[in-house]
Order: structure tokens, then C-alpha cells, then sequence
């Protein structure tokens, strides 16, 4: 066939309609679709050698248009895995505290999800996803937070307009209340368990109830030792709020300490290196990943153990004692039982709203304990009282 005639060829292939509702023309072997958009013209392949799949393509997509649920070649092709590390890219741009617990999340979205599309997902495929997690051990609080990494990532992927809509994701019912607490005891044996660096995170968690991404990433330019205050600028905490705490003596004591050890850190196989930034610290290294010397020295207190549990048919260890995060919740309430006012304890601790205090200051058997020996004292002492007062009718008859 000349070019004139394959030239020819072709354009009797385009198969044109009147002006706005697009055509199908023929390339190569494969039909392809072409349709306008906000003024722009798009070409795509309709993937088929078929001209009637071509036209069914096109009819969906200008169809999708009137609708206002047009999302284009590109959208269709982004996937779950694509918004998991946009929302692991945007906690890293932000130096949000909790990236870890994002990395978690995504690892197990993508792991569910591989390489789903976006657009395929479905409310059933997520209950599904929580379905797998719940047979697999999780607790109710762990997939609800890995359900909020889900949404954040469609959220984030409809805002940067790489989407245009998301699924359904429901949320699990969970008991809210947290019940840990450490006492004195329970505190100094996990405390002597653990290794010398540290010993002074422990410290300062159990005295000031700080979340554990705030101690970690202390460091001296906060510290004003001669003030004897510690400064969280704006932004540095989870609530976004700059706050001041004066140091009390263990605190300070133990801050002191920590100079010293800042002075001068000894590294294996190195000359002393000078001038650590950070306040707690392991030879002179930020300490990222607490969860294995926390579980350890647990489970040495006797605090804590590793249980068995069933995982897709396999036998695998989990963790079952006190958390680190037990210390928050202890410091709040020893606060408020030595007299602290409420709203000093807040402002130590970092809470924000009365709601997340009040869940935190809930009561222990021990006190449960107190109040019913209280109790028996206040009824005992009425007793007593009664058998000192004259009955109604006995007074009436003496008058």
C-alpha cells in the first residue's frame, strides 16, 4: 500500500462525531480514543484492536465528564502503595514525632494492598483488610490507626489531586480508657534493669509524664540549667504548642548529670568525642527504637512477657506487660494526688483538652482500695454517733 493510500487509510479510521463529544481513530493495530477536557485534548489507548471497545471506552469517560467523576489516564493508575509513601513523605516534611508509627502503618497497608489502584478500592476490600488484621492478633486501637493512615493517604492524594474520590473506610469500636500505671516499686525494678544509658529516659519519664518522642528529642539548646527550665518551642510537641516547665530537684539533678556525660562520650575504638546535642543519648548517638531494651528489661522486672499467638496459621511472640507510655499516665495521676492543680499537671504533662486528661487520671484498684477503707471509717464513725443520740419517741416521753 503507498503512503497516500495508508494516509487515506487512516483518516477514514477516525471515526468523528459532532464537535465536544470526541472520536476513536486507528493507530497502528490499536484503537484509540480521543476527547477534550477543561479545554485540553487527551489521547489514550483504548488498549483493544476492537473499535467497539474503543467506543466504550469513550462513551465512559465522556460520560464520567458530565458527571463531574472524570479522572484521567494518570489517576487511574496510581496506587494504594503511591498515597502509603506520599503520607510517609509528608510526616518526614513536617518532622512529625509519630513517623515511626506511619512507617508501621504503611508497611502493613502495602503489604494488604500491593499494588492495587486507587480507584478499585472498595468498603469491602477495607473490611476485608481489617477482617485479615483482627485474625491476625492486632487490637481494635492498632487497626483504627492504621484505617486513619489509610484515609490520610486518599485524603492526601484528593488535595494533590493525583485522585479524585476514596472508599468507604470504617472505624472500629474501642475502650478508650487507659488502665497502666507504674508504682514506685514497678518503676525502680524496670529502671535497674535496664542499661546505664538508659536509666535517665526512665527518670525523666516517670517525673515529668512527657510522651516518649519528646524526651527522645530533647536537646540542650532547650535545657536552661541555671533557670532551671525547659523549653519546647512551637511545633516541637504533638499539640503544636511551645510550652516552658520548670525543672523539680530529681529533674534537675538528673539533667546535671546528663551535662556532664555531654562533655565528653566515650566511643568504641575512638578518641573522646566532644559535645553531644542530644540530652539522653547512647555514646553520643540519638536513641531512635526503644521497644526491644524496653521489652527486655520488662520482662526481667518481671513486668512483662512474650506470649504466643496464632498469625496466618503460624505460632508467632508477642509482647504482653507495661508500656512505656504508662509512665504518662502515672505521672498525671501522682501529680493530682500529691495537690498538683489540674491545669498545672496539663501544662507539665502537654495535654491539651480536659477529655484526654480525664481518661488518663482514672482511679486504680489501690485507690478503689482507699476509698472503700474511708468508707468503712465514715460508717463506723456513724455508728458510734447513733448510739450517743436519744430515739425520737424516748425524748418525747422525758419531756
Amino acid at each position: 500500500m503507498s503512503g497516500e493510500s495508508n494516509s487515506s487509510f487512516r483518516r477514514a479510521a477516525v471515526k468523528r462525531r459532532k464537535r465536544g463529544d470526541g472520536c476513536v481513530y486507528l493507530r497502528g493495530r490499536i484503537w484509540w480514543v480521543k476527547y477534550s477536557v477543561d479545554g485540553k485534548t487527551v489521547c489514550e489507548s483504548s488498549g483493544s484492536e476492537k473499535e467497539a471497545d474503543a467506543r466504550t471506552k469513550l462513551n465512559g469517560i465522556l460520560g464520567d465528564i458530565a458527571k463531574g467523576r472524570y479522572v484521567g489516564p494518570t489517576a487511574d493508575k496510581v496506587t494504594v502503595s503511591e498515597l502509603a509513601d506520599d503520607v510517609v513523605t509528608d510526616y518526614r516534611a513536617n518532622k512529625l514525632d509519630s513517623l515511626d508509627k506511619a512507617e508501621r502503618s504503611a508497611k502493613r497497608i502495602k503489604g494488604f494492598f500491593a499494588n492495587a489502584k486507587a480507584h478499585s478500592i472498595t468498603g469491602d476490600l477495607v473490611r476485608r483488610f481489617i477482617t485479615r488484621r483482627l485474625d491476625e492478633g492486632a487490637a481494635n486501637a492498632t487497626v483504627n490507626r492504621e484505617l486513619a493512615f489509610l484515609k490520610r493517604a486518599f485524603n492526601l492524594g484528593i488535595e494533590a489531586e493525583r485522585i479524585i474520590r476514596k472508599p468507604y473506610i470504617p472505624m472500629l469500636k474501642e475502650n478508650n480508657v487507659r488502665k497502666g500505671f507504674f508504682e514506685w516499686p514497678e518503676f525502680s525494678a524496670v529502671r535497674d534493669a535496664c542499661p546505664d544509658y538508659f536509666k535517665p529516659v526512665l527518670t525523666f519519664a516517670y517525673y515529668t509524664a512527657w510522651r516518649k518522642e519528646e524526651i527522645l528529642d530533647l536537646r540542650w539548646n532547650q535545657v536552661d540549667l541555671q533557670a532551671e527550665e525547659i523549653r519546647l518551642e512551637v511545633g516541637s510537641d504533638k499539640n503544636d504548642e511551645g510550652r516552658v516547665i520548670a525543672m523539680g530537684d530529681e529533674v534537675l539533678e538528673l539533667l546535671k548529670g546528663q551535662w556532664e556525660k555531654r562533655k565528653v562520650v566515650q566511643l568504641p575504638g575512638q578518641s573522646p568525642t566532644l559535645l553531644c546535642p542530644y540530652v539522653f543519648h547512647r555514646s553520643g548517638k540519638p536513641i531512635k527504637d526503644i521497644r526491644d531494651v524496653w521489652q527486655g528489661a520488662c520482662i526481667a522486672a518481671g513486668l512483662g512477657q512474650m506470649i504466643d499467638v496464632e498469625r496466618n496459621g503460624k505460632i508467632k511472640k508477642k509482647y504482653k506487660g507495661k508500656f512505656f507510655h504508662d509512665f504518662r499516665r502515672t505521672g498525671i495521676r501522682d501529680m493530682v494526688r500529691a495537690g498538683t492543680n489540674e491545669k498545672i499537671a496539663m501544662s507539665i504533662s502537654g495535654h491539651k483538652t480536659r477529655s484526654v486528661f480525664d481518661r488518663y487520671n482514672i482511679v486504680s484498684t489501690n485507690d478503689q482500695k482507699e476509698a472503700m477503707r474511708k468508707r468503712s471509717i465514715y460508717a463506723q464513725q456513724q455508728q458510734e454517733q447513733a448510739g450517743k443520740v436519744m430515739p425520737l419517741k424516748k425524748a418525747q416521753a422525758t419531756r
